[in-house]
């Protein structure tokens, strides 16, 4: 490909993927969306007939996501066949054929739809519970009748075993007027429900963990908190609080300053002015005095790769400045909570990516933190693992431990609280994960789901 046929195609792909406004910027300063695109461009670069997508979503906010499904189904309508792979289920929902694998076996081929059918009935949500639905959760996943479920805003997501009868609020003992409605199966229910179910709602990490006191008042405070790079404003004049035993999220899409705002709040970057504060400690005054409270878990893989899986344990028990004593038995308690002992003596580079975050998680959790500052700590693993996350996070927030999450998965935005939306370095929106959907509702969209509202809350930002 040379001369006027490659600016042609140059030309074609940069129109093709909205990438000409960026062309002289470096690949590796573009957000999580934008280098898809690029490497969706680059892959088209020489018209195959086959494409072969890996992961293509993780780390893409839901607009980028959804712009690059817009392109790929343009490039299938094309004659151009396309293998797609993924951990999350929402993307294999919208495939034309998936072939769902397990532990190297295969356990479904075919529509997606041919096993989501099969749920007809056994998917259910329960509303109107009063108290704390983390609780109550765990309390259904208890139940012998129950597979799996999940938190969906003020509501309950329960899927029921085959031929199970729903369990009785009243014999739960359940606080307020709990109500079971029948919702549409969704391709993940029908994946858990042919593993088996999910996990159950227990956590080892929580069980052990000593409650925290009641605090009275914010543990996390940003005031008028902004970061500028020269000209640039990553993030501009955001204020927020989060309250003791509160699961607070920070959503954004790629490239808006929510990474930025985060890592001011842990205190690894120093805002330009404004203030950050956790736990009555000024970050900017008394940076390593606040750290020695907090926990927390990078976007990327941040441990080290080289150092065997009891090196990295050991190395950050350490750095948090546990006694020898307290250390070992640290160390030897998150092998057991998060089933590490096989993997001992294999390097971190060498472990699965779902390994890879329980480490991280373990580590970030060693010192027993009143805060846990999470980066996407779930992104690219499967629903199963997804799942023991959480569980781990509701058994820690119900300790009193103050959780903030960031994430682009939009289902698990509605564990949250409440969720704080960036745009542009701006705090748009700050509400509970119910009444942001409930403000974007339409007649034409009465039941928005968190992913819809992300979107238009966004769109009307940009027509503002």
């Amino acid at each position: 490909m040379i001369g006027k046929e490659r600016r042609q195609t140059f030309d074609r792909l940069l129109d093709f993927t909205d990438l000409e406004r960026f062309t002289t910027r470096l690949a590796g300063r573009l957000s999580g969306g934008m280098k898809q695109k690029l490497g969706l461009a680059c892959a088209l670069l020489g018209t195959p007939k086959l494409l072969l997508l890996d992961e293509p979503g993780v780390g893409v906010d839901p607009i980028s996501r959804r712009e690059l499904w817009r392109m790929v189904r343009e490039l299938a309508g094309q004659g151009i066949a396309v293998v797609w792979s993924t951990s999350y289920l929402d993307e294999a929902e919208a495939c034309d054929t998936v072939l769902l694998l397990n532990q190297g076996k295969l356990l479904f081929a075919g529509q997606p739809n041919a096993l989501t059918q099969r749920m007809q009935g056994r998917c259910l949500h329960l509303s109107n519970v009063k108290g704390r639905r983390r609780q109550v959760l765990a309390q259904l996943l208890r139940q012998a009748q129950v597979a799996d479920g999940v938190i969906q805003g003020h509501n309950l997501r329960v899927v029921l075993k085959n031929d199970a009868a729903r369990p009785d609020p009243a014999v739960l003992g359940l606080a307020g007027r709990p109500e079971w409605k029948e919702v549409a199966p969704r391709f993940e229910d029908a994946f858990i429900d042919l593993l088996g179910g999910g996990p159950g709602g227990e956590s080892a990490l929580a069980a052990s963990m000593r409650p925290r006191a009641e605090t009275f008042g914010s543990l996390i405070r940003a005031e008028e908190l902004t970061k500028r790079y020269g000209g640039f404003t990553a993030t501009d004049h955001v204020s927020f609080e989060v309250e003791q035993g509160e699961i607070f999220g920070l959503l954004g899409p790629n490239g808006a300053g929510k990474s930025t705002t985060f890592k001011m709040m842990c205190g690894l970057l120093k805002p330009t002015s404004g203030r950050a504060e956790v736990m009555g400690i000024d970050l900017r005054r008394s940076p390593a005095r606040a750290r020695a409270r907090l926990g927390y878990m990078a976007q990327k893989f941040s441990l080290y790769g080289k150092l065997t899986v009891r090196q990295n344990l050991e190395f950050f028990s350490g750095v948090y400045g546990l006694s020898p004593s307290k250390q070992r038995r640290a160390v030897d308690f998150m092998i057991e909570s998060f089933h590490l002992r096989r993997f001992l003596n294999v390097a971190t580079d060498n472990l699965s990516l779902g390994y890879k975050q329980r480490i991280a998680l373990a580590c970030a959790a060693m010192h027993e933190p009143d805060i846990l500052f999470l980066d996407e700590p779930t992104s690219g693993v499967d629903p199963i693992t997804r799942r023991e996350f959480w569980n781990h996070i509701n058994g820690v927030v119900e300790k009193g431990v103050t959780v903030m999450v960031t994430t682009h998965f939009m289902d698990e935005a509605e564990y949250c609280d409440r969720i704080g939306l960036v745009y542009h370095g701006r705090l748009i929106a700050l509400a509970p994960p119910d009444d942001l959907k409930a403000g974007v509702a339409t007649p034409d969209l009465p039941d928005p789901t968190m992913e819809d509202a992300f979107i238009e809350l966004i769109r009307r930002q940009e027509a503002t």
